[in-house]
């Protein structure tokens, strides 16, 4: 079963991106979308810990200090870069560029907190500096320099959500700390989105599913429905729930699956495809990436937060 929602998250979160594109071409912004999506998280993480964990309302002035950082470096700014990525790049590249997180994690956890690391990360950020040299095609490189820079913000700020985050779930859930993290994302877009400029007609207005699919018109409530329950809560839950019956190593290594489904379904749906260059390369990323996932020690990233194999049982069964 573990594997199985492990997948079944990668698969919502591959969807996503396509669905994405289609909601901020269809008039909302990076930074507007962005508040729907937290906020939709927040709520309904704040309904689960009401009835299964109302103590993880209880923290303290330092964990509300370290939380609102989190959020909005971690959450807030992660959102909107990856959607402005999104709106200027191949869906695909974006999550290649995202996912260079991984490395990052282990290199910082190496670094700064003198975390062992296994040999493999070397050849782990060798695969993936020629994959995405290859990717980018750096040589007659078409790709649009401003979308390149916010995937790699992107990149960071997933970096920093993932080794405040993994440090967090270690004192409550994961659960907890979406709530938290995704709240104060809300309160960040709420002052600097401009939610208030949005036409309401807007959510009724037709618009087109774009690529494949470019003669189905539907309302923008729809694509964003979508958006809201169905790529953002529902594939973190699902990743928490393969968290019960896999190790976290096992349950990252799957969420890199989110990368690949991504392209497939931006290759059927939206056209975006790849030539057997840029295929090559994108398969080094990744095998850099799978790599990467087992050089730390008994921690790993997965699709939401780096939790380790060791966490507590608090840190599982309370979700």
């Amino acid at each position: 079963m573990g594997y199985l929602y492990a997948l079944l998250a990668a698969v919502l979160f591959g969807i996503n991106g396509s669905v994405t594109r289609v909601v901020i071409e269809a008039g909302l912004t990076p930074a507007q979308l962005t508040l729907v999506r937290v906020a939709t998280t927040a709520v309904i993480a704040a309904a689960f810990l009401l009835m299964r964990d109302r103590a993880a309302f209880k923290i303290s002035l330092r964990q509300v200090l370290i939380l609102a950082l989190l959020g909005v470096t971690g959450v807030a700014l992660l959102q909107f870069t990856y959607a402005t990525a999104i709106s200027l790049l191949p869906v695909g590249i974006t999550l290649l560029i995202e996912y260079t997180a991984v490395l990052m994690v282990a290199v910082i956890a190496w670094a700064f907190f003198k975390e062992k690391v296994r040999a493999r990360l070397w050849i782990a950020i060798a695969l993936v500096l020629v994959g995405l040299t290859v990717v980018a095609r750096v040589w007659d490189s078409e790709l649009n320099a401003v979308g390149v820079a916010f995937a790699f913000a992107a990149a960071l700020s997933l970096t920093i959500y993932f080794l405040g985050g993994e440090r967090e779930v270690a004192k409550s859930s994961p659960m907890a700390v979406a709530f938290w993290t995704m709240t104060f994302a809300t309160l960040f877009w709420l002052v600097f989105s401009e939610w208030w400029t949005i036409d309401p007609g807007l959510f009724t207005t037709p618009v087109s599913l774009q690529g494949n699919l470019d003669s189905v018109m539907v309302p923008v409530w729809v694509p964003l429905l979508w958006n809201m329950l169905l790529g953002s809560f529902a594939p973190f839950f699902f990743s928490l729930l393969a968290l019960r019956y896999l190790s976290a190593t096992a349950a990252g290594i799957v969420a890199t699956a989110e990368v690949i489904l991504a392209f497939f379904f931006a290759w059927v749906w939206l056209g975006e495809g790849l030539d057997t260059v840029q295929t090559i390369g994108a398969g080094l990323v990744l095998l850099g990436v799978v790599i990467a996932q087992t050089a730390r020690q008994n921690k790993v990233v997965d699709a939401d937060l780096a939790i380790p194999d060791a966490a507590p049982p608090s840190a599982t069964r309370s979700r």
